[in-house]
């Protein structure tokens, strides 16, 4: 059976960059520290743990979620910054955090709404409603480590810049496989919000 994704719709297409516009999704999230490896590894286990069963639906059990694709992250900003924000246009940004606070996020199944979605019982995860949303997304394959992850935001930054794209997000690295693909099969994405003309 397919892995369940968010839906979206392709705006426009160049080589390995796409505009997409999501629909509004909710996504399970908890924050973690350290580098980008060590948080994607236990941003990944504290979610799973959620959706495995350590939850209450509704009905008082415990209820297991479909895993969905693709898991994301992306680094703490300051919010309410505008200068950065300004500057995210020009100067690369990149996901290489040292020891920095990363969001960790799982996109829900599409058949739950937030009054039927199990509620989770670690504190350290929250379920929110991620609005519709427009971003800049650049795609590539193999493993998705540091170097990767920053020439790849450092090119979809600097795509976004001459489609002259206002952008309102941090950059977030999305991954589609589990760890056990080969590194050639895997689909990752560099995804940035941007204002929608």
């Amino acid at each position: 059976m397919a892995t369940e994704e968010p839906n979206y719709t392709i705006l426009s297409q160049i080589e390995d960059f796409e505009l997409r516009r999501y629909e509004s999704q909710l996504v399970a999230q908890t924050w973690v520290s350290g580098d980008q490896d060590a948080a994607s590894r236990a941003g990944f286990k504290v979610l799973a743990d959620y959706i495995f069963g350590n939850n209450t639906a509704p009905s008082g059990e415990s209820s297991k979620i479909s895993m969905t694709a693709p898991v994301t992250m992306q680094p703490e900003t300051k919010k309410g910054d505008n200068e950065s924000q300004k500057i995210a246009m020009t100067a690369p940004v990149s996901m290489q955090e040292t020891d920095g606070k990363w969001r960790v996020q799982f996109t829900m199944p599409s058949q739950y709404t937030m009054q039927t979605l199990p509620k989770p019982n670690n504190p350290d995860v929250t379920i929110i409603e991620v609005p519709p949303q427009t971003y800049g997304v650049i795609k590539f394959s193999g493993l998705a480590g540091n170097e990767k992850v920053a020439v790849k935001t450092a090119e979809l930054q600097s795509w976004m810049q001459t489609q002259k794209l206002r952008v309102t997000g941090a950059p977030e690295l999305a991954r589609y496989n589990p760890p056990w693909t080969l590194p050639f099969m895997r689909r990752n994405e560099i995804m940035i919000a941007y204002e929608q003309k």
